[in-house]
């Protein structure tokens, strides 16, 4: 017959499911390849702006309650749920941490230039992004942006992300 679980480790569970929703809500919303709202992506930002904090608290209550379980939690089921749940708090404190979409899209860390007469890798029908500040220009090919996505710079004194 299983004993009942102790409200400790019960309680450890729901902070852990806490934290994963916390975490997974923008992930799901923000897509890249779909379409989104406004309100989505307020409140995805939201969201992610305070999920490092929100997490770590949530994994600093969870050690509270694992310490503070007792005898109960040492039972081999509590135990190993207990455990259980602290490691997939810890995961999802440290996701939390992470921009998940450079996983997916690199970003050209270091862009390269050069005038356009020598831009050979870039053929004549092939679309670009263009920015100008002040006399300063650039253009960002669409093929390479198609891959990286985002694009760090600087046009004249003004740092720019140029995105596709």
């Amino acid at each position: 017959m299983m004993r009942r679980l102790h409200g400790s480790a019960i309680l450890l569970w729901l902070l852990a499911l806490a934290a994963l929703a916390w975490v997974a809500i923008p992930i799901y919303l923000i897509q890249p390849f779909a379409p989104q709202t406004r309100a989505a992506v307020a409140w995805s930002y939201a969201l992610k702006s305070r999920a490092p904090w929100v997490t770590g608290a949530l994994l600093a209550a969870a050690i509270a309650v694992a310490l503070g379980g007792g005898r109960r939690l040492r039972t081999p089921v509590a135990g190993t749920l207990a455990a259980i749940a602290l490691l997939v708090l810890g995961g999802v404190a440290w996701l939390a941490t992470r921009n998940h979409f450079e996983w997916m899209f690199h970003p050209l860390p270091a862009a390269r230039f050069a005038p356009a007469a020598e831009a050979d890798w870039v053929d004549p029908q092939d679309f670009v992004l263009g920015v100008s500040v002040g006399e300063v220009a650039r253009a960002y090919p669409v093929r390479a942006l198609a891959y990286h996505h985002v694009v760090n710079d600087v046009v004249g004194d003004e740092p720019i992300v140029a995105t596709y």
